[in-house]
């Protein structure tokens, strides 16, 4: 993958540090986006799910974009874009 998936998250968030959990074990990297203190991130992230600050909301270098997936979800998409 040559650009970086980014995955727009919280501290407090269970599913934000699954999502970590799942991009560790399947040794892929990631910018992390910290929407807690971040006016232009909330905003973008707000614009992509309706209003709302749902969070993981991870966009893949290919411009497909998940919101909160299950793990075997976000598994399935990571190896996809590895076979590329």
């Amino acid at each position: 993958m040559s650009e970086m998936i980014k995955m727009y998250s919280t501290k407090w968030c269970g599913d934000c540090r699954r999502a970590k959990m799942i991009f560790k074990s399947e040794s892929v990297a990631y910018d992390e986006i910290d929407i807690s203190d971040d006016a232009e991130a909330i905003a973008y992230v707000e614009k992509i799910n309706n209003g709302l600050r749902s969070v993981p909301t991870i966009v893949f270098p290919d411009g497909t974009v998940m919101v909160e997936p299950s793990s075997p979800d976000l598994v399935n998409k990571l190896r996809a874009l590895r076979k590329g």
